[in-house]
């Protein structure tokens, strides 16, 4: 009975693929995001929709946008490493095979926590250019980011996802 399950694994191959490619394809929207930078830093180039705005302000949002689309094209891949680990390698993860300590995936649980933590940076990042972006016109309702931001890293610390057997706290 194990032999189809054993062999159904392979099928996680079209996460990995895609993941893959869906990571490939936001380094390279991130690196397009940071080259309209440089043409709103040395060419002078202002999209019509952001005439209100100082050409600073333009620049380092886009640098900003492409930090989060470089963040999410990380977590695309650290999945598509994490289910490799998983369901495809039969090396034994305390061995050193050259990858830092952090990406390693013992356990579902492990990949969780570091997609959980990345995506929380994600999304501090987001609100760090919803901020920027309406510098000028702050509300009270900008508050509910953060707020989810901080709850769901005290319950990530709380679920402690990242636990491997044997490990001490």
């Amino acid at each position: 009975m194990n032999k189809p399950f054993y062999a159904f694994r392979f099928i996680s191959w079209i996460a990995i693929l895609f993941s893959l490619l869906g990571s490939l394809l936001l380094f390279i929207m991130g690196a397009l995001k940071t080259l309209n930078a440089f043409r709103v830093f040395f060419l002078g180039y202002i999209p019509k929709d952001k005439v209100h705005l100082h050409s600073v302000d333009i620049g380092i949002t886009y640098l900003i946008k492409s930090l989060d689309t470089f963040l999410i094209a990380l977590v695309l891949f650290i999945f598509a490493r994490g289910v490799y680990t998983l369901f495809i390698s039969n090396t034994n993860i305390k061995g050193n095979s050259g990858v830092l300590s952090w990406i390693k995936t013992p356990n579902i649980g492990h990949l969780k926590n570091i997609l959980a933590e990345v995506i929380i940076i994600i999304l501090f990042v987001k609100f760090l250019e919803v901020v920027f972006v309406n510098i000028g016109n702050l509300k009270w309702e900008l508050l509910i980011l953060p707020i989810s931001i901080v709850l769901m890293a005290v319950g990530l610390k709380i679920l402690k996802l990242n636990k491997v057997e044997g490990e001490k706290d």
